[in-house]
């Protein structure tokens, strides 16, 4: 890359912020820009720092981590928000995803699956956790199964204007696949498989691979079993 990726770490303990800023300085490809301690801060930052991605703790007093990932992609979409959290409770995880965040990290994870997760987001090549997948397939099952077929029907044309492989690619991201099990399942390049992901979000107007798992099970293109 020419320009460094420019981060902008959110956390209300310094000790973690310092641990987060430890861990990404070390990296060529990471510009640590900024700190907040709430969510508030970070949004008032937002405009001044400029930043690409965003690594937000969940649990904050005042605007905590969830509803700051709602609020920061309503005003700045392009950027990606990565939750980091001690706990791996997957409903909280999935919440702060629906909301609009790229990914999440676990404090405990030792620093160089950090630096490779987080490339992996800045890059858009990190594949949906298998399971959250699941867990977005159950959510979307239960719907189904308790509400009105109005409820659980997306807009738009059923297929959203997608070509054949368009659709295959689809379905192997929504299941968990990683651009690589992609690219390799269809006899297929990385290269041409991140191309084909960016036209699929762009047609389909979805912003992260957990929108696209959605869409997919909302039409029957994968399911839960």
């Amino acid at each position: 890359m020419s320009e460094p990726i420019r981060i902008l770490l959110v956390d209300d303990h310094r000790h973690a912020r310092e641990g987060m800023r430890t861990i990404v300085s070390g990296v060529p490809d990471f510009l640590v820009v900024g700190e907040a301690s709430s969510g508030e801060e970070a949004l008032t930052l937002m405009e001044r720092l400029s930043p690409d991605l965003i690594l937000m703790d969940i649990n904050m007093p005042g605007m905590g981590g969830l509803e700051a990932v709602k609020v920061i992609k309503s005003a700045f979409p392009s950027v990606k928000i990565i939750m980091v959290t001690v706990s791996d409770d997957v409903s909280h995880l999935f919440e702060a995803l629906k909301k609009g965040a790229q990914g999440y990290l676990l404090k405990n994870l030792n620093p160089s699956a950090w630096r490779d997760y987080l490339r992996a987001v800045a890059f858009d090549e990190a594949p949906l956790n298998p399971e959250v997948a699941m867990s977005i397939l159950r959510e979307f099952a239960d719907r189904k199964t308790n509400s009105p077929p109005a409820l659980v029907k997306g807009k738009g044309h059923e297929d959203g204007g997608l070509t054949p492989r368009e659709k295959e690619i689809l379905q192997e991201v929504a299941r968990g696949q990683t651009n690589r099990d992609v690219a390799a399942s269809l006899g297929l390049s990385e290269h041409t498989v991140k191309n084909h992901l960016k036209n699929i979000l762009q047609k389909l107007h979805l912003d992260n691979r957990v929108q696209l798992t959605r869409y997919a099970y909302e039409r029957g293109m994968v399911d839960s079993e």
